[in-house]
């Protein structure tokens, strides 16, 4: 056996390989034995013959890659803004007692509401259109990176920020070089965490009024029990939330280099 392959058998490293394969190999027995209904668990064989039609042909007038397309935009657009709102308000509240109490409550009352809740008061302020889509989105993600952003300067060493100052660093200086820099990781693992909330919401933000995007894809296919294209479609959320997740993992390791093997 070649030496990295032994390696990589040591290190665990195809246990994941091992792990799909088994859930395919299950897949396969249950629909090639008749065990499962082929309307609601198609095979793999079925599935893969959809993601063919669907890419080449479309479904619903869009191919493939403008549905993707379409969600990645909505769910990229309302995490941007959730990064770009929620971390400098959680450093604000993880820095400052009053702004805190201030803030905390609205974001803990709205926290826990369901999705679909927000969403019926979001079409009657904002509208059917993207507006109110793109606000559910940045409302799902948003609490994580404030709540991550938040623990994670209040974990900040005293000494640290003693030091700076002794030093004569200004409130913006000990952000810029002590809290954002010491806390970094705990908030990449928070955007990571919402970047999951905003995927989950998807479905139930593409659900009114879309004609086009993964989620609406599988909402329309499942009222026709159309169950190949919604594995199929659940399949590439997947996918594209992994790829996603992983190119944050990586800006983590090009932007932070000194904790990559402490948080990633």
């Amino acid at each position: 056996m070649p030496p990295i392959i032994r390696k990589n058998i040591e290190n665990g490293k195809y246990l994941s390989f091992l792990t799909v394969a088994v859930v395919l190999g299950t897949w396969f027995l249950v629909t090639g034995m008749g065990w499962a209904n082929p309307l609601f668990l198609p095979s793999p064989v079925s599935v893969w013959q959809s993601f063919v039609e669907v890419a080449t042909t479309g479904y619903q007038g869009s191919t493939l890659v403008e549905h993707i397309a379409t969600s990645l935009y909505r769910i990229l657009t309302a995490f941007a803004a959730a990064c770009l709102v929620g971390i400098p308000l959680g450093v604000m509240m993880g820095t400052s007692r009053s702004a805190h109490r201030i803030c905390n409550p609205i974001i803990e009352f709205y926290r826990p509401l369901p999705p679909l809740g927000l969403y019926t008061l979001l079409v009657m302020w904002l509208g059917i259109g993207e507006s109110s889509k793109l606000a559910l989105l940045f409302l799902a993600g948003l609490p994580g990176i404030i709540i991550a952003t938040i623990q994670a300067v209040s974990d900040i060493n005293p000494n640290y920020i003693r030091a700076a100052r002794s030093l004569g660093a200004s409130r913006w200086d000990l952000v810029r070089e002590v809290y954002l820099p010491g806390s970094g990781p705990t908030i990449l693992t928070g955007m990571r965490i919402s970047l999951g909330f905003v995927y989950t919401v998807l479905v139930a933000a593409e659900i009114v009024a879309a004609t086009a995007g993964i989620g609406w894809m599988i909402w329309d296919a499942a009222k026709f029990l159309m169950g190949d294209i919604v594995i199929m479609g659940l399949i590439v959320l997947g996918i594209t939330g992994m790829a996603l997740d992983q190119v944050l993992k990586l800006a983590g390791r090009i932007i932070m280099p000194w904790t990559k093997l402490k948080t990633l």
